[in-house]
């Protein structure tokens, strides 16, 4: 599975990220053209970080599954669930475990400066996305995860 991941603090615009770059209001089954394929790419966009909506990676790949896509497009929270920390985990414990199951991470964007300790080549952070218009930061992130 490729995976194109967002990840944020509260209110650093992960959800009006994901929508704009998707238009899903909440999780739904989306076309998404990828720069160099003549046909569009069948994504399972999900608004909504992981952790915050108490989904375990289990969880999240059966979600995923059912779908039936090419690749997903969702969002965590840097740091575990204040309340259920070995449940819902740090998002660097999310992505090692997505890889652990061969899911590709193609490409990772942080809204502001907490990446929850995910280092990858290709992570990206957008440290004013915060303040800034989504649309601008969707225009960003679109070119970062090379699509049209």
């Amino acid at each position: 599975m490729d995976a194109y991941i967002i990840i944020g603090n509260a209110n650093t615009r992960k959800a009006s990220l994901v929508r704009s770059l998707s238009g899903c209001f909440n999780r739904s089954v989306r076309d998404i053209q990828l720069q160099g394929p003549k046909k569009p790419q069948r994504f399972y966009a999900r608004v909504g970080a992981l952790q915050d909506t108490r989904t375990t990676v289990e969880q999240f790949v059966a979600e995923v599954a059912k779908a039936r896509c090419e690749a997903v497009l969702f969002c965590l929270s840097p740091g575990a669930n204040k309340t259920d920390l070995l449940e819902y985990p740090d998002a660097q414990t999310y992505v090692a475990e997505l890889r652990a199951l061969r899911w590709h991470i193609k490409a990772i964007a942080v809204l502001g400066q907490n990446s929850g300790g995910v280092h990858a080549p290709n992570l990206r952070q957008y440290t004013h996305a915060p303040a800034a218009a989504v649309n601008v930061t969707a225009k960003d992130v679109r070119a970062q995860f090379g699509w049209v």
